[in-house]
């Protein structure tokens, strides 16, 4: 919160100041004092009144408890993408504290929850299909992601990907909203459960099903099938293709880059605090480092230790047809520029599983 960025930024201040101060000697003893003094007389004015600020918000909150805050702010666009980016970011912490700003794992129509269950399900699906395709979206992003680019495709706004495909395929689009600031393994048993609930309540028999992943998204789907498939889910036996969208199966550079410049900036004194602050972005977003998909690969592991790759492997789901889709800035996916930087966010040897020693196996 605002006491903790001040008390980050005073953190940077004294480290500064005591190098500078130390390398004078004893002589600037009483400027230093007098120093000392008045920062921690400015920061803790400072504190004081974004803490009483603080109060009187939380007092006001108190005084109208917010229980269906995320409800409301997700029913607009803006609002959406805003909690998007909270639960991308913060979304762990958020479960944490069980707060009304986190995303569950759930169906999505028309900005509604659509719980799992025949008689809700058969009411926002009256034209039911025995075939579905489920999309999952990626980091810091909604089920309104599916819509983006439709105006200037289609020039219809509220077309989407799925309808395309309804249209054209007769099959049922199904959204899935999650809290991306989970990890991929716990988010890939929850869609587990959920599509699980999902084919035994729909309206007709499932003959088919789809999963299409953007970035984590495809993570979180290969994740699903691993555990699912070890669970004897029903839905599994009827997965008959997995596409992945920009997906970093063995990791995104990015966050790499972000690993490796917190452990830098943790061996000075002034940067210390810039590397905690780095440091508390979400779980969900430290699994792409490797590209995450199970509890073991995690658990009992220090986040932010510089480790390699400690990734177990995951085979594809047998049963079903994997496809991968990526891009590049260049033409050329293996030229010098193609391989180091990708589409920016990934690069095409993660994206195709084609790199290093783990991939689409």
């Amino acid at each position: 919160g605002f006491g903790e960025a001040v008390r980050r930024a005073e953190e940077v201040h004294r480290a500064i100041a005591a190098r500078w101060f130390g390398a004078r000697g004893d002589t600037a003893g009483p400027v230093r004092a007098i120093h000392d003094g008045i920062a921690a007389a400015s920061y803790g004015s400072v504190r004081a009144v974004g803490g009483a600020l603080g109060v009187i918000g939380e007092l006001a909150l108190r005084a109208r408890p917010p229980a269906d805050a995320g409800e409301k702010l997700s029913r607009s666009r803006h609002g959406s993408l805003a909690l998007a980016a909270l639960n991308g970011f913060l979304g762990d912490r958020l479960e944490r504290e069980r707060s009304e700003l986190r995303f569950e794992t759930e169906l999505r129509e028309g900005g509604s929850v659509v719980p799992a269950d025949r008689a809700s399900l058969a009411v926002a699906y009256p034209r039911a299909s025995p075939r579905l395709v489920v999309f999952l979206h990626g980091l810091c992003e909604t089920e309104l992601a599916w819509r983006f680019g439709a105006q200037r495709l289609w020039g219809d706004p509220e077309s989407t990907y799925g309808s395309r495909l309804q249209r054209e395929l007769d099959v049922t689009p199904l959204y899935v909203r999650y809290n991306t600031g989970l990890h991929v393994s716990e988010n890939g048993a929850r869609l587990a459960r959920l599509l699980d609930d999902l084919v035994a309540s729909w309206p007709c028999e499932v003959s088919e099903l789809a999963l299409v992943g953007h970035s984590m998204g495809g993570l979180v789907a290969r994740s699903a099938c691993h555990l699912g498939e070890r669970e004897g889910h029903e839905w599994v036996r009827a997965t008959r293709n997995v596409v992945y969208l920009g997906t970093p199966h063995l990791g995104a550079p990015l966050e790499k880059v972000t690993h490796l410049a917190a452990a830098g900036l943790r061996a000075l004194p002034e940067t210390r605090p810039v590397a905690t602050v780095l440091n508390a972005r979400s779980a969900g977003i430290k699994d792409l480092r490797y590209g995450s998909l199970l509890d073991d690969d995690w658990a009992d592991c220090d986040p932010d230790a510089l480790l390699g790759d400690t990734c177990a492997e995951v085979p594809l789901l047998e049963n079903a047809d994997h496809h991968w889709v990526c891009a590049t800035l260049t033409r050329d996916p293996d030229g010098p520029l193609g391989r180091v930087v990708g589409d920016l966010l990934v690069v095409f040897s993660s994206g195709s599983g084609r790199g290093g020693g783990r991939g689409r196996r």
